[in-house]
């Protein structure tokens, strides 16, 4: 058995393996729900207001902890929050799926975004403290991002399987065994040496973010069912909107605040959050459109349309593990986040030409040009995520990735629906009324995807064009590692 420093650094890839393990059920959690979720309301008898809920639960508990959730993880240790939070999880999950009732079924899903709020952000400091070499820390982030992106079409597959051949009850007792085996794991092979934060917990700060990112998702949570002009949610927006104002500037006056303005205030980070917001808000609209798609207009079943998924899946994993992670160490981050971004947007143009009679490898080609693009582009873009933070400040800094993609799911998921609905309602007036055939609907359905997948290309070019004005770390400068620790080098901006 090695001694000294030698067994963390020769165990840091396999601790990868159960960081990625932990963050693939993160996003599994949401995706084989919401495949299960039609099943989960008629076995327990709930309506159809209570059947948003059970989504909403989930993310207004993860989207609303998350800064709070990376804050304890720099309080406390994050391997020890790491591994609180699986266990947490895997409770929460047990739990609803066991759920008698639809109050039991949501309170487990608020328990689990409480302790995915804990997870996500303790994940990703982890995996930045551990990995600082140039190549290592391409190839680690290169694999969190393919699991990370890649797991939601997954999570539609296993979904549709679980629900279909078993139980929608499985797709929550699936969680259970994916989290002890990340305990087990990490306990032996994951290694805290960060700086820990040392200052009291923000209260009001906490009170405020929290607050206000609940406003946030909230409003576009009830947006897609109310309307954008419903008072609930621009009651909801303007409440979210004026709690963070006033959370940005309680944050530059207290003396231990819950996010230190210097996290936001460099460049490359900064630009990583949002950019990473901008094209999620793209990606999740399009998951959920091509689902309609695949299942309304196709008529495939829930299996096949989880299956219709798998050309974007793999790609996406092949953009980050053997395209970003290749090109992350050899050259600066910009061109390649410019690049996948824009090559996401291909494939999104591709999209928005389908039509209803379009052949599977149209369709496949398409998907597989968004994967390689986000892919390619995600890789540097959570890597950067954490550039140059002070050790002590990781967990929030891995926090804001995952609340850009939180925020910029709940606006992708509205949004694009809400266009896609309104065009279709739209187109179907002008050529068909209430007599509008089959063909004619499948026609006003397409015309709606279109537009939205056209306003989804504006996002991913707005994503591209903050890359290409904002990031501005250089190529990573390589220096040998000695055989028993880990070089901390990281991409040093140009200025």
């Amino acid at each position: 058995m090695p001694t000294g420093r030698a067994a963390p650094g020769s165990q840091r890839w396999k601790a990868l393996l159960f960081i990625s393990i932990a963050q693939l059920m993160v996003v599994l959690d949401g995706a084989v729900m919401n495949i299960a979720l039609p099943s989960a309301q008629q076995a327990l008898h709930f309506t159809d207001g209570s059947r948003q809920w059970v989504v909403t639960a989930y993310g207004l508990a993860f989207g609303g902890l998350l800064l709070v959730g990376g804050r304890i993880g720099d309080m406390v240790g994050r391997k020890r929050t790491f591994l609180i939070a699986l266990a947490g999880f895997a409770i929460a999950s047990a739990i609803g799926g066991l759920a008698v009732n639809a109050a039991m079924l949501l309170l487990a899903r608020a328990l689990q975004g409480v302790f995915a709020a804990l997870l996500a952000p303790a994940a990703l400091s982890l995996l930045s403290l551990s990995f600082t070499q140039p190549r290592e820390r391409a190839k680690a982030f290169g694999v969190f991002s393919a699991v990370s992106i890649a797991g939601g079409a997954v999570g539609l597959i296993v979904g549709g399987l679980l629900t279909q051949y078993l139980n929608w009850r499985f797709a929550m007792f699936v969680l259970v065994p994916i989290a002890v085996v990340g305990i087990l794991g990490a306990s032996r092979t994951v290694h805290d040496d960060g700086e820990r934060h040392r200052a009291r917990l923000d209260l009001p700060g906490v009170l405020l973010a929290s607050s206000g990112l609940v406003g946030l998702v909230y409003g576009f949570g009830v947006a897609e069912s109310h309307g954008w002009s419903a008072g609930v949610t621009i009651g909801s927006f303007t409440a979210g909107v004026l709690l963070l104002a006033t959370f940005v500037v309680v944050q530059a006056r207290v003396t231990s605040p819950l996010l230190p303005l210097r996290v936001l205030t460099e460049r490359n980070r900064a630009a990583a959050y949002l950019s990473v917001g901008l094209a999620i808000v793209s990606m999740f609209g399009m998951f959920l459109l091509l689902s309609y798609y695949f299942q309304q207009v196709k008529g495939w079943s829930p299996v096949l349309a989880g299956l219709a998924f798998m050309p974007m899946a793999v790609p996406q994993a092949i953009g980050a593990t053997q395209i970003g992670a290749r090109l992350a160490h050899r050259i600066a981050p910009r061109p390649i986040m410019v690049g996948g971004y824009l090559v996401t947007a291909v494939g999104l143009v591709l999209l928005a030409l389908l039509d209803a009679d379009s052949g599977f490898l149209e369709i496949a080609f398409a998907e597989a040009v968004i994967g390689l693009g986000i892919g390619t582009a995600f890789m540097p873009a959570m890597s950067i995520s954490t550039h140059g933070v002070e050790p002590k400040d990781a967990g929030v800094a891995s926090a804001m990735i995952s609340s850009s993609q939180q925020v910029g799911g709940s606006i992708g998921t509205a949004l694009l629906n809400t266009i896609a609905t309104s065009s279709a309602a739209t187109y179907l007036v002008s050529h068909g009324g209430p007599a509008a055939r089959a063909q004619e609907r499948n026609e006003a359905l397409m015309h709606g995807y279109s537009v939205a997948y056209w306003v989804a290309v504006g996002f991913v070019v707005a994503a591209a064009l903050v890359s290409a004005v904002m990031v501005n770390a250089g190529a990573p400068k390589h220096v040998p590692a000695p055989a028993d620790a880990l070089g901390d080098v990281t991409p040093v901006p140009v200025h």
